[in-house]
Protein backbone atom coordinates (compact mmCIF):
# COMPACT_ATOMS: atom_id res chain seq x y z
CA UNK A 1 0.00 0.00 0.00
CA UNK A 2 1.17 3.56 -0.94
CA UNK A 3 3.00 5.39 1.57
CA UNK A 4 1.88 8.80 -0.23
CA UNK A 5 -1.84 9.76 -1.56
CA UNK A 6 -2.07 9.97 -5.01
CA UNK A 7 -2.79 13.72 -6.04
CA UNK A 8 -5.20 14.45 -8.85
CA UNK A 9 -4.62 17.80 -11.09
CA UNK A 10 -7.49 19.74 -8.74
CA UNK A 11 -5.63 18.97 -5.40
CA UNK A 12 -1.88 19.47 -6.13
CA UNK A 13 -0.37 22.67 -4.92
CA UNK A 14 -0.15 25.61 -7.36
CA UNK A 15 3.66 25.01 -7.92
CA UNK A 16 3.07 21.78 -8.83
CA UNK A 17 -0.08 21.45 -10.65
CA UNK A 18 0.86 22.52 -14.21
CA UNK A 19 3.24 19.79 -14.38
CA UNK A 20 1.30 17.70 -13.16
CA UNK A 21 -1.40 18.76 -15.86
CA UNK A 22 1.21 18.06 -18.69
CA UNK A 23 2.02 14.88 -17.21
CA UNK A 24 -1.53 13.88 -17.19
CA UNK A 25 -1.94 15.02 -20.50
CA UNK A 26 1.34 13.16 -21.60
CA UNK A 27 0.08 9.53 -20.08
CA UNK A 28 -3.55 9.78 -20.39
CA UNK A 29 -4.53 10.25 -16.76
CA UNK A 30 -2.50 11.03 -13.86
CA UNK A 31 -0.21 7.85 -13.04
CA UNK A 32 0.39 7.14 -9.45
CA UNK A 33 3.77 7.79 -9.20
CA UNK A 34 2.96 11.55 -10.80
CA UNK A 35 0.59 12.16 -8.21
CA UNK A 36 2.73 11.47 -5.61
CA UNK A 37 5.72 12.96 -6.87
CA UNK A 38 3.17 16.40 -6.83
CA UNK A 39 3.22 16.25 -3.02
CA UNK A 40 6.78 17.42 -3.04
CA UNK A 41 7.06 20.63 -6.41
CA UNK A 42 10.79 20.04 -6.13
CA UNK A 43 10.91 16.39 -6.82
CA UNK A 44 7.81 16.76 -9.43
CA UNK A 45 10.11 19.26 -10.97
CA UNK A 46 13.27 17.27 -10.72
CA UNK A 47 11.63 14.50 -12.35
CA UNK A 48 10.44 17.02 -15.49
CA UNK A 49 13.75 18.72 -15.61
CA UNK A 50 15.21 15.60 -15.77
CA UNK A 51 13.14 14.25 -18.73
CA UNK A 52 13.02 17.42 -20.45
CA UNK A 53 16.63 17.87 -20.65
CA UNK A 54 16.97 14.40 -21.79
CA UNK A 55 13.94 15.36 -24.65
CA UNK A 56 15.89 18.11 -26.01
CA UNK A 57 19.95 17.01 -25.99
CA UNK A 58 19.35 13.01 -25.92
CA UNK A 59 20.06 11.17 -29.01
CA UNK A 60 18.95 8.10 -28.38
CA UNK A 61 15.36 6.87 -29.98
CA UNK A 62 12.64 5.62 -27.97
CA UNK A 63 13.32 1.93 -28.40
CA UNK A 64 17.04 2.31 -27.07
CA UNK A 65 15.82 4.83 -24.38
CA UNK A 66 13.38 2.17 -23.37
CA UNK A 67 16.01 -0.27 -23.28
CA UNK A 68 17.75 1.14 -20.88
CA UNK A 69 14.98 1.84 -18.84
CA UNK A 70 13.78 -1.48 -18.74
CA UNK A 71 17.37 -2.72 -17.65
CA UNK A 72 17.66 -0.09 -14.63
CA UNK A 73 13.98 -1.25 -13.57
CA UNK A 74 15.42 -4.76 -13.38
CA UNK A 75 18.51 -3.99 -11.97
CA UNK A 76 16.54 -2.07 -9.27
CA UNK A 77 13.79 -4.45 -8.78
CA UNK A 78 10.97 -1.96 -10.10
CA UNK A 79 8.03 -3.37 -10.38
CA UNK A 80 6.29 0.14 -11.30
CA UNK A 81 8.88 0.82 -13.67
CA UNK A 82 9.33 -2.12 -15.33
CA UNK A 83 5.29 -2.32 -15.86
CA UNK A 84 5.18 1.49 -17.60
CA UNK A 85 8.47 0.96 -19.68
CA UNK A 86 7.09 -2.64 -20.79
CA UNK A 87 4.02 -0.01 -22.21
CA UNK A 88 6.35 1.96 -23.32
CA UNK A 89 8.84 -0.01 -25.20
CA UNK A 90 5.84 -2.45 -27.38
CA UNK A 91 5.35 1.44 -28.23
CA UNK A 92 8.61 1.98 -29.56
CA UNK A 93 8.70 -1.51 -31.16
CA UNK A 94 10.01 -3.76 -28.96
CA UNK A 95 8.24 -6.69 -28.86
CA UNK A 96 7.02 -8.42 -25.53
CA UNK A 97 9.92 -11.22 -25.70
CA UNK A 98 12.61 -8.80 -26.09
CA UNK A 99 11.38 -6.55 -23.13
CA UNK A 100 11.54 -9.95 -20.88
CA UNK A 101 14.81 -10.31 -22.57
CA UNK A 102 16.68 -6.91 -21.45
CA UNK A 103 14.67 -7.19 -18.14
CA UNK A 104 16.92 -10.97 -17.39
CA UNK A 105 20.03 -9.12 -18.65
CA UNK A 106 20.71 -9.40 -22.14
CA UNK A 107 18.97 -8.26 -25.45
CA UNK A 108 20.34 -11.11 -27.41
CA UNK A 109 18.37 -9.96 -30.25
CA UNK A 110 20.43 -6.97 -30.59
CA UNK A 111 24.62 -7.19 -30.25
CA UNK A 112 24.45 -3.58 -30.41
CA UNK A 113 21.86 -2.72 -27.89
CA UNK A 114 23.30 -5.71 -25.65
CA UNK A 115 26.53 -3.91 -25.19
CA UNK A 116 24.41 -0.67 -24.33
CA UNK A 117 22.26 -2.84 -21.63
CA UNK A 118 25.25 -4.51 -20.39
CA UNK A 119 26.75 -0.70 -19.58
CA UNK A 120 23.72 0.31 -18.08
CA UNK A 121 23.07 -2.19 -15.55
CA UNK A 122 26.50 -1.99 -14.28
CA UNK A 123 26.40 1.37 -13.74
CA UNK A 124 23.02 0.43 -11.47
CA UNK A 125 24.07 -2.47 -9.89
CA UNK A 126 27.90 -1.03 -9.25
CA UNK A 127 27.11 2.06 -7.85
CA UNK A 128 28.13 3.75 -11.30
CA UNK A 129 31.29 1.16 -11.98
CA UNK A 130 31.33 -0.27 -15.07
CA UNK A 131 34.14 -2.80 -16.45
CA UNK A 132 36.81 -1.80 -18.89
CA UNK A 133 35.64 -5.04 -20.74
CA UNK A 134 31.97 -4.26 -20.79
CA UNK A 135 33.15 -0.51 -22.01
CA UNK A 136 35.72 -1.87 -24.60
CA UNK A 137 32.79 -3.87 -25.47
CA UNK A 138 30.06 -1.32 -26.03
CA UNK A 139 32.53 1.43 -27.99
CA UNK A 140 33.18 -1.95 -30.10
CA UNK A 141 29.70 -2.05 -30.73
CA UNK A 142 29.59 1.11 -32.01
CA UNK A 143 28.09 3.26 -29.19
CA UNK A 144 30.38 6.55 -28.92
CA UNK A 145 31.91 8.57 -26.24
CA UNK A 146 28.91 11.09 -26.75
CA UNK A 147 26.27 8.35 -26.01
CA UNK A 148 27.85 6.05 -23.45
CA UNK A 149 28.01 9.41 -21.26
CA UNK A 150 24.67 10.40 -22.30
CA UNK A 151 23.40 6.89 -20.56
CA UNK A 152 24.26 7.95 -17.40
CA UNK A 153 21.61 10.48 -17.60
CA UNK A 154 19.34 7.59 -18.65
CA UNK A 155 20.66 5.82 -15.59
CA UNK A 156 20.09 8.61 -13.29
CA UNK A 157 16.22 9.32 -14.11
CA UNK A 158 15.34 5.72 -14.33
CA UNK A 159 16.86 5.33 -11.00
CA UNK A 160 15.57 8.46 -9.83
CA UNK A 161 11.78 7.16 -10.47
CA UNK A 162 12.91 3.22 -9.41
CA UNK A 163 13.86 4.72 -6.06
CA UNK A 164 11.00 6.92 -5.77
CA UNK A 165 8.56 4.08 -5.64
CA UNK A 166 10.76 2.03 -3.77
CA UNK A 167 10.12 4.84 -1.29
CA UNK A 168 6.52 5.83 -1.44
CA UNK A 169 5.44 2.14 -2.21
CA UNK A 170 3.76 2.98 -5.12
CA UNK A 171 0.60 1.05 -6.24
CA UNK A 172 0.39 -0.29 -9.54
CA UNK A 173 -2.52 1.77 -11.54
CA UNK A 174 -0.88 0.17 -15.40
CA UNK A 175 -0.96 -3.52 -16.33
CA UNK A 176 2.18 -5.28 -14.87
CA UNK A 177 5.23 -6.34 -16.19
CA UNK A 178 5.46 -10.07 -17.84
CA UNK A 179 6.51 -12.00 -15.08
CA UNK A 180 10.27 -13.18 -15.24
CA UNK A 181 10.49 -17.17 -15.11
CA UNK A 182 13.83 -18.42 -14.17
Amino acid sequence: MSRIPVHTVDSASEPGRETLSKLAKRFGKVLNIHGEMAHSPVVLETYAAMNAAITRHGTFDARTREAIALAVGAVDRCSYCQAAHTLSAKAAGLTEDQTVAIRRGAADFDDRLDALVRVVREIAGEVGEVSDDTWKRAQEAGWSDVQLTEAFAHVAVNMFTNYFNHYARTDLDIPAAPVLRS
